[in-house]
């Protein structure tokens, strides 16, 4: 069973803008949940979560252009991205974990999607 399920990526250009969503199977309100990416090579990593009370956290790399946000009636989870550079490229996962300190830890979360994939190209 598939607990979370990403969609909205795809192709730009530089500066430009894409919303991923992730729905929910479950509420997950007792849980932070987050948004990671991963590119050719590299390791995921954290790039905005967004903890049980609402607040929300952001890597150094994607505050002021990325925004999480949830839709708690329809169980959907948000990360709107502006100003798009080649650097945002990757596969970008949505997880759900019982995180109360390092949000942006993978090793946080329990449940994660399979990712969609975003090409930034100059």
């Amino acid at each position: 069973q598939r607990h979370l399920v990403e969609s909205g990526g795809g192709s730009v250009h530089t500066g430009g803008s894409l919303t991923l969503s992730c729905a929910a199977s479950l509420s997950y309100v007792d849980y932070a949940m987050a948004w990671f990416r991963q590119g050719p090579n590299l390791e995921r990593e954290g790039i905005a979560a967004r903890d049980r009370n609402g607040q929300t956290i952001y890597a150094d790399s994607v505050k002021g252009r990325f925004t999480i946000s949830k839709d708690n009636a329809k169980r959907t989870l948000y990360l709107q991205m502006n100003t798009l550079k080649p650097e945002d490229s990757g596969m970008y996962f949505c997880a759900a974990g019982p995180a109360d300190s390092d949000f942006l830890s993978r090793y946080e979360y329990l449940y994660w999607g399979q990712g969609t994939q975003v090409t930034v190209s100059s």
